[in-house]
């Protein structure tokens, strides 16, 4: 059997579509890879909240996908938007890694004294500005390589970027701070590597990526973590954030959303069955803009269409 995978350029992503093909072939597949710029990568002056469309980093292995160029495209599952088109299927999510937030600097720093934080996340912009208003945060975009270059040449102090990526490439030994989970809660799907194909993929193709990239654990946390996300209608430019954890038959859900200033912020914690991951997400985005989420919803939007 040979595969086809489509994934973006970056260091990170060719990484992450390795470690895929590595598994497809132990398990007997013949692998080709096709890396791709997409519209994210190349616009790196403007923050990704303002590209101006869904999907900024899938789009163009979306259409990849539909013509047949590839079989399989391989994502940053935090990458995927809430809402697949038509046609468009996750396969396999592979066992995630861990999915905190953590600092990464080549000098002493201080978040309780104050310093500037490279992001251009409007989730870590908002939680910085909640929980550490000393700190300011300045955009820096681009491959985490391009990023430690802006730093060490005196853009920032430090970066705040998801631990997967860092230990994947190598920086953990830069790493000077983990956020608690609890305190700055991840993106949905972060650290996790996502499998995404077209209806017209052949069965025995599906069934073959399914059997041998999936994890059960982590599958069943980010379908409800992306049930949580679809119900508030999170896109890159919204600062919403949910992450779902097993405890033994249940799924505990955490999730919520903050104003873009940082001084909303609403958070909750429900928990489930892993027969029904989509319905606690949905159930939780419910409670979420019933009090009060939708108005920091509809203020977020109306900041961002000025």
């Amino acid at each position: 059997m040979k595969l086809i995978i489509g994934t973006r350029n970056s260091k990170l992503a060719m990484w992450q579509a390795e470690y895929v093909s590595d598994k497809l072939k132990e398990a007997g597949a013949e692998v080709e890879l096709i890396p791709i710029k997409t519209k994210g990568d190349k616009i790196l002056d403007v923050s990704i909240s303002k590209i101006g469309s869904k999907g900024v980093f899938t789009e163009e292995l979306d259409e990849m996908l539909k013509n047949g160029t590839i079989d399989i495209a391989v994502h940053s599952a935090k990458d995927i938007q809430s809402s697949l088109d038509q046609g468009f299927e996750l396969l396999a999510f592979t066992e995630r890694e861990k999915s905190h937030d953590v600092i990464l600097s080549d000098k002493p720093f201080s978040l309780s004294e104050g310093m500037t934080l490279g992001t251009s996340s409007t989730r870590r912009i908002a939680l910085i500005n909640h929980f550490y208003p000393n700190c300011k945060t300045v955009p820096v975009r681009g491959n985490l390589q391009t990023r430690i270059k802006k730093m060490q040449d005196g853009h920032c102090d430090a970066l705040m970027l998801a631990y997967a990526g860092v230990a994947r490439m190598g920086y953990a030994d830069m790493i000077r701070h983990e956020f608690d989970i609890q305190e700055l809660i991840p993106p949905v799907g972060q650290g996790c590597i996502a499998i995404e194909g077209y209806h017209s993929l052949d069965d025995k193709k599906k069934t073959f990526i399914k059997t041998t990239l999936n994890h059960r654990d982590t599958e069943v946390c980010i379908r409800a973590e992306r049930a949580f996300l679809k119900t508030l209608d999170g896109g890159c430019s919204i600062p919403v954030y949910g992450n779902a954890v097993l405890e033994k038959e249940a799924i505990v859900l955490t999730g919520g959303i903050c104003s873009l200033d940082g001084v909303k912020l609403l958070t909750k914690t429900l928990r489930g069955t892993i027969q029904n991951p989509e319905e606690l997400g949905k159930t939780l985005g419910d409670q979420i803009l019933r009090e009060g989420g939708k108005e920091i919803l509809n203020q977020i939007k109306q900041t961002l269409n000025q």
